[in-house]
Order: C-alpha cells, then sequence, then structure tokens
C-alpha cells in the first residue's frame, strides 16, 4: 500500500474497510462522471429535447444534495451497515433503468438514484476513512485522488464500450457500472464496521452566521463556482458534438483530459496552497478559469481546445478547496454553517445544467454554454466583494 505509515497499524477488519472504500470511491468517480459521457448517447437514442437532457443532470445533482441529509440521518434508524447498503443500491437500480427505458420521468428518476448513492457513499467513505486511519492526512488524501482516477477513466470505458459494439455500447458501458456497482454492496456486507453512537439528546444549534455578509459572499462563490463545474463536466461532450467542432471520440477524451487537470490542480494547491494568501489564490484561480473558458467558447481548433481543457482542469482544483477553507471561523464557530454552505452552493449545480439546456434549445448550444460564462464571471465579482469585505474587517 502507499499509505504504509497508517494501514500498517490497522487491525485485519479496519484493512478490508480500506481497501473496499478505495475500490468503492473508485466506482463512485466512474459512475459520478460518466453523466457527460453518455448524455449525447442517452438523447439521441430516446430523442430527447436539451432541456430534459439537461434536466436529468440537475437531477443528479439533487440526489447527490439529498444525499448530504439522508445519509446522516438513515443509520440512526437502520444502523450503519444496513443503511449505506441500502443507500448504495439505488445507484444500481438507476442505471439499469436508464438502460431499459426512455420514458422521460423514469430517466430523471434513474439520473437521481445515481446522484444518491454517490452522495451517501461519499458521506459514509470520508467519515468511516477518517474514523479507521485515526484522521490520517494520507488516507484521506489518497481516497479523493481515487476518486479523480475513477472519474478521468469514465469516457474511456464509453468510448471503449462504443468501439466494441457499436451505437448500443453506451448501455454496455452502463451494464459494466451495474457489475461494478454491485461488487461495491457486496464489499458494504462483509464490512465489520463499529456502529455510530448517536447522541438523541436535542442540541442547541444557532443560525447566527446567516447574517454575517461574509457567509453569503462565500456562499455565492461556491455557488456560481458549483454552476460552471456541474455544468462543464455535464455538458462539455455534447456541446462539441452538437456544434460539429470534435468528434465524439476526441470530446470523450477530453473529458477525461479534464479530470486529468483536476487531479494534477488538487494535489498542487495541496502542495503549495498554503504559501500564498487565499485571497491572492482565489483571484488567480478564478480569473484563469473564466478566461479559459471564453477562450474554450471561442476556438474551433483542435489544439487550442485540448490545451484549453488541460488548463481549465488545473485551474478549476483549486477554487472549491480553497473556498471552504476560507470559512474556516464559520465553521469553528458555528456548527451547521458548514450544511447550510454547501447546501446553498449545491443549488447551484442543479439549476445550472438545466438552465444552460432550456437556452440551447431556445437559442443554440453555444448560448446555452455561453451562460456558464456568465455564472464565472459573477464568481470573480463574489472574490472581490470578499476581499473587499475582508479589508473592512481589517
Amino acid at each position: 500500500m502507499a499509505n504504509d505509515s497508517f494501514y500498517t497499524r490497522l487491525n485485519k477488519d479496519e484493512k478490508y474497510i480500506v481497501k473496499a472504500c478505495y475500490y468503492v470511491f473508485a466506482v463512485n468517480g466512474l459512475y459520478g462522471m460518466i453523466m457527460g459521457s453518455l448524455l449525447p448517447y442517452i438523447s439521441e437514442a430516446y430523442n430527447l429535447s436539451d432541456t430534459v437532457s439537461g434536466s436529468l443532470l440537475s437531477s443528479h445533482y439533487v440526489g447527490n444534495l439529498l444525499a448530504s441529509f439522508i445519509a446522516g440521518i438513515l443509520p440512526i434508524y437502520m444502523g450503519r451497515k444496513r443503511a449505506i447498503i441500502f443507500l448504495s443500491s439505488f445507484v444500481t437500480a438507476g442505471f439499469l433503468l436508464m438502460i431499459f427505458t426512455g420514458n422521460p420521468f423514469l430517466l430523471i428518476l434513474s439520473f437521481f438514484f445515481t446522484g444518491l448513492s454517490r452522495g451517501s457513499i461519499s458521506n459514509f467513505n470520508n467519515t468511516i476513512m477518517n474514523e479507521v486511519s485515526n484522521s490520517s492526512s494520507a488516507a484521506l488524501s489518497f481516497l479523493h485522488s481515487i476518486f479523480a482516477i475513477g472519474a478521468l477513466l469514465a469516457p474511456y470505458l464509453v468510448i471503449g464500450a462504443v468501439r466494441l459494439v457499436g451505437e448500443n455500447g453506451w448501455r454496455l458501458a452502463g451494464f459494466v457500472i451495474v457489475l461494478l456497482t454491485a461488487l461495491s454492496i457486496f464489499f458494504f456486507t462483509r464490512m465489520r464496521m463499529p456502529e455510530e453512537h448517536v447522541n438523541r439528546k436535542a442540541k442547541v444549534t444557532s443560525y447566527e452566521f446567516m447574517k454575517k455578509k461574509t457567509f453569503w459572499i462565500l456562499a455565492g462563490m461556491l455557488f456560481f463556482y458549483l454552476c460552471g463545474e456541474s455544468t462543464i463536466n455535464g455538458w462539455l461532450v455534447k456541446y462539441f458534438v452538437d456544434s460539429g467542432i470534435l468528434t465524439i471520440g476526441y470530446s470523450q477524451f477530453l473529458a477525461s483530459l479534464l479530470w486529468i487537470g483536476v487531479l494534477v490542480g488538487r494535489l498542487t494547491v495541496a502542495a503549495v496552497g498554503d504559501r500564498f494568501p487565499r485571497i491572492r489564490l482565489l483571484y488567480l484561480l478564478t480569473f484563469i478559469t473564466t478566461a479559459l473558458f471564453i477562450v474554450l467558447l471561442s476556438s474551433r481548433d483542435q489544439t487550442v481546445i485540448t490545451f484549453t481543457i488541460l488548463g481549465l482542469g488545473l485551474s478549476m482544483a483549486g477554487i472549491y478547496p480553497t473556498t471552504i477553507a476560507s470559512t474556516g471561523g464559520f465553521i469553528k464557530e458555528y456548527p451547521m454553517a458548514m450544511g447550510v454552505l454547501l447546501v446553498l452552493g449545491g443549488i447551484g449545480s442543479i439549476l445550472m445544467p438545466t438552465i444552460t439546456g432550456a437556452l440551447s434549445d431556445q437559442f443554440g448550444i453555444f448560448y446555452g454554454m455561453a451562460a456558464i460564462g456568465v455564472a464565472l464571471a459573477l464568481m470573480i465579482l463574489c472574490v472581490f466583494l470578499y476581499d473587499q469585505d475582508q479589508k473592512v474587517k481589517v
């Protein structure tokens, strides 16, 4: 194992949990990011409008957001092990639904199921890994790197399946996900994990942080960033294909390249980010991200687009963790602040894919994608407001 410093101190049951969590999170990254690669095929196979296609992505993020609440409450009533087995089974059901039905309502439900499992597994894996590794930063960093590896492999699964069996290859890719997620459920059933000792007593919580301007500025920053991230991940392949700029094969490669950039960017920011003031880092990353996205929409040259996608992944990678790090004071003082912040930010990932789809149907896909640029510009505005707010406090 790469993380011997913590792994060698674990007992047999804990080592199994760690190995299983790494596998499950790789699969989580794989199906979490395969949606954008599958979307053009699903849209064509079932003759979906761009509005419906965007709603599918939004439904996935609704499920992912609700999982934050459900995954925290359900173990109280079902027990931790039964709860995660139950919640992780939804993704298997979701992919079976999208493979066999073109009914828009059932498709939206299937994408919701995948998001529900994705968020629940993320919640569980982070919590249990933190427990068994005694809060090892190496264990958690490697866990999130594993997710990114699964994410960047997603387009290649679709490419390989399509080359193997043709247009219905996306269904084959879906069946592979079904098998991999079924195996995840099997691994969960064999875990010997401690049940949480839940304090059922009512706790006094404060929402005073919602009266503070800084909180709302940071929430806005996160909201507009997630508007961009979710829609770029979901619509990138479809944009290039529908615009006739690139082939679907090369578009899938770019979707993977974006996540290679994100992986490298995350590791880089983790290594050197603390050496620079957060506000400078936020200015740098948000300006570069917005500028590169404008270049992306303006170009039809394959080489320029390729390097732009890589740069976009590198710059996007550090915005989310740096924004979360900027909330440190709130999190220590107000326990409810992080949950509310993530919900407010997550609304952006839900709304924007649908907005992009609706604009695409009305005016064309270029204008749907251009709306992302507006969201990124508003993200920069939030960074500026945060900077001014901090100067006033000083």
